[in-house]
């Protein structure tokens, strides 16, 4: 699948794979789970009614930072998949810091919203949340990382 993925990249150029990334990760996750994050959340954390309206004030706050992390991270991928096949040290140079620049400020965020959670809710839900939220960005990192060809990847099929 993968290769299919690679041969379809070089045959119609970045404009097929920057349209396929185009789509909110809560789209991954809708694809993998037949449901929404929000929807996820609400069967996982199981939130007392006393404690609901608190939480979810936070949760959706914290969701419209991560949303902006999440576009970020969009174009890192689309800035990645319009240099691939021209990569130079200062265009790998420049993806490469975006991309851990944007892995840690997702740890911020978590930081930052574990700390609202915790006043809010106590640590427990404040942990059971963040674990939520580091699962759900691990499973679209991953079908991210499926997705896109790594580093030289293509000019090694084009020898087998």
């Amino acid at each position: 699948m993968k290769k299919v993925f690679l041969i379809l990249l070089v045959a119609l150029s970045t404009g097929v794979f920057a349209q396929n990334t185009d789509k909110e990760d809560l789209d991954v996750i809708q694809g993998l789970y037949g449901k929404s994050k929000k929807e996820l959340a609400v069967a996982y954390m199981a939130i007392p009614e006393a404690q609901g309206a608190a939480f979810w004030k936070i949760y959706d706050e914290f969701e419209a930072e991560r949303k902006a992390l999440g576009k970020a991270k969009v174009a890192i991928i689309n800035d990645y998949a319009t240099n691939y096949a021209n990569l130079t040290d200062e265009s790998a140079d420049k993806i490469a810091k975006a991309g851990l620049k944007n892995n840690m400020d997702y740890q911020k965020l978590f930081s930052k919203y574990y700390d609202k959670y915790k006043k809010a809710v106590g640590a427990v839900t404040a942990a059971k949340i963040i674990q939520f939220e580091n699962y759900m960005q691990t499973t679209v990192q991953s079908e991210i990382q499926n997705s896109i060809p790594f580093i030289g990847e293509m000019e090694a099929t084009k020898t087998n």
